[in-house]
């Protein structure tokens, strides 16, 4: 039996005081969160999401998009 499972989708924002990225996606059970650097925000949104399949979007400033990651989830049931 195979299930199609939507994907994760999260949003690595840049805060409007200017003190690191905010992490942004309905997948995460408290809402937002805080990071110092875009990296660390894409890191955890990949783990978090890694039996699922996920895509990230990091923006700049003026929102444009300016990096996309991909995972299509290496947790498989038996």
């Amino acid at each position: 039996m195979t299930s199609k499972r939507s994907a994760h989708v999260y949003e690595v924002r840049p805060r409007k005081d200017h003190r690191g990225v905010d992490l942004i996606s309905d997948a995460l059970p408290f809402g937002g969160l805080w990071y110092t650097k875009p990296d660390d925000a894409v890191e955890y949104a990949e783990f978090y999401s890694r039996s699922h399949p996920v895509v990230i979007r990091v923006y700049d400033e003026a929102g444009n998009v300016i990096d996309t990651h991909q995972h299509a989830g290496e947790f498989r049931e038996l």
